[in-house]
């Protein structure tokens, strides 16, 4: 221990001491690890902060402390009686209509909101002009007051002050929205919002027998301590209420948890980035120690033993490390300011420790796993070598020490990408993605070199030498492939996956999709809607479904929120679920297991679920499925499983039950129109026509609905690009560093040659093949890599057909020829300008 701590003493002297001459060299080291350091601090500082933005605020975006949600019903005046003892009781609906100008001549979906004089408990809703919200949904002769969403009257044309007609009432709007508190916890909206007043709704006739209707009760608790146990106390003296109930602490527990996955892929994406570097990293301590090999040399002759060596060169590496790590960490500590300009987080400048730590480790990590090796070959060279060679090149492995703590470090940063994932299997699949990529990146460049060295002789001198290039000692070629094939195979895996779900949306859903659906038909009204449908559109198909809601509260018995259910068919268990009846297969799905019941049967209770999300859940043939509709539960055994086609966008349920089960029950239909050769103005003819015929059903037009999930994606596959373009940053980095590490063996190669007669112009065309030949390798890598990725996550996992684009091809392609010709022949032409000279002096 004595003779070891002087020595590390020494060693850090000695580092700070060569340090003084500057960093030079370590240039883009610096700017690999701040840049993958600063991803990950952004996204999860940003991610923290929009978490702790919705904790904090619960109360506010919940608009109370505890929400009771019921569908398609009223709370009875028993569950009123229970909510009351509770605290103060606010009640809102929601539901999806179809609001039009009294003139009959344009109209709109939206999201139908009717508030009591309550709302909200907590926060303030604020309206343009801004009075207080009671009195501008106030009613007067028959005519109610209306608050809308800015975009509603930009898409009617219409302004405060005007009217509208909503089912059968007539609406003044009286104001725009500004700020509504509980919109988060609301859940995603399709169409703009409209609020009005619980009575302005009854007076609308929209609330019928099987309506769409969504009742919440948001309560402001007088025994804030008695939060924890409401869930319990409500299902044991309710157990057939069927009611979803959020408190303040999980105020929007869909978008947390989106959010959550959200950054976990960004985090990946990463992660990326930063293993991208760690390539840059182990270029740059390479390019480094060869360009100290006379200190080092000296170092040894004057008795310093390797281990000093190494300490002196790994503390300079840490110190320019932890400067990088710090510019990444300032990085992501200043994200969520930013992103206050466009994400619902809080504006004050907060710090997130863990995020920072999380990234300094992963940075940390980095360093170390990828500098290890490098280290590990300059103690192996002797001093005599050091003299005598222009580098070390690593023909040899280290010594096992230095290999085995590189696997640690490499073990320690894919455990720690594990560990800290929200779903650790796609981390788990990720991290065994990167490996795997590395070992073909490696045969890749061992490939390209095997083909080189037998490669036939060409007559071009200049083409000749490029090709001797490709296969000689100290090749670019492994670091060229590894640098940029890496960061190129995941930008064209995300242009890919983006570019199919387009071409889905806007091509093949399109074409086979509906034209409209329509929402709660009442019975009555089934017969003279479907005349006015056929008599508008006579060429098109009408399909009608009976329609109720329902959520499932139990498998076998087994209450599912005490289930754990695999994430894939989590959704399916997320709220009320519509469902339906018939007598036979509906004819766009086919039986996979099982077989359908009888047109007569009257049986047991039976149910048909969808085959993929049944496995999904672990279900089979003859378990049990408890639904909760209207209040009562119901239990179905599964008779059949069936293939059905989300993507063909018409009507599909995954439980399609047996006739007897809910016969007697109050429902609406729902109805689809599909009719190809219908132009824009026949559509908008057919809206106008239902809509002003029948106020109370709803129509969705299935190409704005389209046109609306398009924009998302959109917004979505910015953010990914965003994220994949820092890994392709990183790789731009490390290529220039990998190509600058060997410009030294460049200068004496191109001197030498001047020398023996080669002209400037011969060796820039032997440079550009090189690069050019080195670059449509990577790219062709990255196509067939990227290409499968895209496939099995498109066609395996979404479960969507899938297609090469080849637009994407041409743009990889002139990608990786213009960073590696253009980035290779910016460091030659310095080259080649060097002074013959001093260069054959050091020969």
């Amino acid at each position: 221990m004595r003779i070891i701590t002087p020595r590390v003493s020494l060693a850090f002297r000695l580092a700070l001491r060569e340090l003084r001459g500057g960093i030079r060299g370590f240039y883009i080291f610096l700017a690999c690890i701040a840049l993958g350091t600063g991803a990950i601090a952004a996204v999860n500082s940003v991610s923290q902060s929009i978490t702790d933005t919705i904790a904090s605020q619960g109360q506010e975006l919940l608009a109370g402390d505890v929400r009771f949600e019921l569908n398609n019903r009223e709370a009875t005046p028993q569950e009123i009686a229970f909510l009351e003892g509770l605290g103060t009781v606010s009640v809102s609906t929601g539901l999806r209509s179809m609001a039009r100008k009294p003139d009959g001549s344009d109209q709109a979906l939206v999201e139908v909101k009717a508030v009591d004089d309550a709302y909200p408990l907590y926060g303030k809703f604020v309206a343009e002009p801004d009075y207080p919200l009671a009195a501008l949904l106030s009613g007067q002769g028959g005519t109610y007051g209306a608050v809308a969403a800015p975009l509603l009257l930009d898409r009617l044309g219409l302004a405060v002050g005007d009217e509208l007609l909503l089912g059968n009432v007539k609406l003044s709007i009286t104001g725009t929205v500004k700020t509504e508190p509980d919109a988060l916890s609301e859940g995603f909206g399709f169409a703009p919002r409209l609020l009005v007043s619980r009575q302005a709704l009854l007076a609308s006739g929209l609330i019928q027998t099987g309506s769409l209707v969504e009742h919440a009760y948001k309560i402001r608790l007088e025994d804030k301590a008695a939060m924890s146990g409401i869930q319990a106390r409500a299902s044991k003296e309710f157990p057939s209420a069927g009611w979803a109930i959020r408190t303040s602490d999980r105020a929007a527990p869909s978008l947390t948890e989106n959010i959550t996955r959200f950054s976990q892929f960004l985090t990946l994406v990463g992660l990326t980035a930063l293993i991208v570097g760690g390539v840059g990293v182990a270029n740059a301590v390479r390019a480094f120690l060869d360009s100290k090999r006379t200190t080092i040399a000296t170092f040894k002759c004057l008795g310093a033993p390797a281990q000093v060596v190494v300490l002196i060169y790994l503390f300079q590496i840490a110190i320019i490390a932890l400067g990088g790590i710090l510019i990444g960490l300032v990085i992501g500590a200043l994200s969520p300011m930013f992103a206050a300009q466009f994400l619902p987080v809080s504006t004050t400048p907060t710090l997130y420790p863990g995020a920072l730590l999380l990234a300094t480790l992963f940075g940390i990590l980095t360093t170390l796993a990828f500098a290890i090796l490098p280290l590990g070959h300059a103690r192996e060279v002797p001093a005599t070598a050091l003299f005598r060679e222009q580098g070390f090149e690593a023909r040899h492995l280290p010594s096992w020490p230095y290999i085995l703590l590189a696997a640690l470090f490499m073990a320690a940063l894919a455990g720690l990408a594990i560990l800290t994932a929200y779903d650790r299997f796609i981390a788990v699949v990720f991290v065994g993605a990167i490996v795997f990529a590395f070992v073909v990146l490696r045969l890749v460049a061992a490939l390209i070199a095997w083909l080189a060295r037998r490669s036939p002789r060409v007559n071009s001198p200049a083409l000749r030498l490029a090709i001797g290039n490709i296969h000689r000692p100290g090749a670019l070629t492994p670091s060229v492939v590894l640098s940029l094939g890496l960061g190129l195979a995941l930008l064209v895996t995300l242009t890919l996956i983006d570019g199919n779900l387009r071409q889905q949306l806007t091509g093949r859903m399109n074409e086979g999709a509906p034209n409209f659906f329509f929402v709660d038909i009442q019975s009555a009204e089934v017969d003279a809607f479907r005349d006015l449908v056929q008599g508008q559109a006579p060429q098109g198909k009408l399909v009608e479904v009976p329609m109720l809601r329902g959520r499932i509260i139990a498998f076998n018995g087994e209450d599912v929120t005490k289930m754990n259910v695999p994430a894939a068919g989590r959704w399916v268990l997320n709220g009320d679920r519509g469902i339906t009846y018939a007598e036979t297969l509906p004819e766009n799905a086919a039986l996979t297991e099982g077989k359908w019941w009888d047109k007569d049967y009257s049986g047991e209770p039976l149910v048909s679920f969808s085959s993929e999300e049944a496995h999904e859940l672990g279900l089979k043939i003859g378990d049990k499925v408890t639904v909760n509709v209207l209040g009562r539960n119901i239990t179905a055994k599964i008779a059949n499983l069936r293939r059905v086609e989300w993507e063909s966008l018409s009507i599909n349920f995954v439980m399609v039950f047996s006739p007897n089960t809910f016969r007697g029950a109050p429902h609406a239909w729902l109805a689809t129109l599909t009719d190809p050769s219908s132009t824009p103005a026949e559509d908008a003819a057919i809206l106008k026509s239902v809509t002003n015929t029948y106020p109370t059903i709803t129509s969705v037009r299935v190409k704005d609905a389209i046109d609306i999930v398009n924009q998302l994606v959109a917004q979505l596959a910015t953010a990914i690009r965003a994220a994949a373009s820092v890994a392709l940053i990183a790789s731009i980095l490390v290529l220039a560093g990998a190509l600058a590490a060997g410009n030294r063996a460049r200068t004496h190669d191109a001197v030498v040659l001047k020398t023996l007669g080669a002209t400037r112009a011969m060796l820039i065309r032997a440079f550009s093949y090189e690069y050019l030949i080195l670059g449509l390798a990577t790219a062709i890598f990255a196509l067939i890599a990227g290409g499968v990725a895209a496939w099995f996550i498109v066609a395996r996992i979404m479960r969507l057909p899938s297609t090469f684009l080849p637009d994407v091809a041409g743009l990889t392609l002139v990608t990786a020829l213009v960073l590696t010709v253009g980035i290779g022949l910016i460091g030659t032409w310095r080259i080649l300008g060097q002074k013959a000279a001093p260069v054959l002096r050091e020969l």
